[in-house]
């Protein structure tokens, strides 16, 4: 296993242990916005996350979503990386829907290949 599978992996497990609902996704936001400042995007906070990766100068632009909110259903499962969290859990696969787009914006920021302007849109609420 790669480094950067491990470090997606790792994150993605501590969303699956810390769910939270929507509108209610405190800490998973801030977990979000950290990681992308690391990658050197401007970011911004409000009811979601976006995070900005400019490349170049071209005009274009794309803009990729994921949802991070979780569902009020009990986990059962004895992972490791089971809910923490009572009557909560990522049973829709938000988790790694946040985790795949964060990992998509870690290695489009080590990219020179494009020209133009990524956004990554982190959305609360989805379901």
């Amino acid at each position: 296993m790669t480094y950067f599978h491990q470090k997606l992996t790792a994150f993605r497990r501590d969303l699956h242990r810390h769910p939270e609902l929507g509108f209610e996704e405190t800490r998973t936001k801030a977990k979000i916005a950290t990681a992308l400042r690391a990658l050197g995007l401007s970011v911004s906070e409000g009811v979601g996350v976006v995070g900005v990766l400019k490349c170049g100068s071209g005009t274009r632009a794309i803009a990729l979503r994921a949802d991070m909110d979780a569902l009020p259903i009990s986990e059962t499962s004895a992972h490791e990386y089971s809910s923490l969290t009572p009557g909560v859990m990522h049973a829709c696969g938000h988790d790694g829907h946040t985790t795949m787009l964060l990992g998509a914006a870690e290695l489009l920021s080590q990219s020179q290949d494009f020209d133009g302007t990524v956004i990554f849109v982190f959305q609360p609420n989805e379901e």
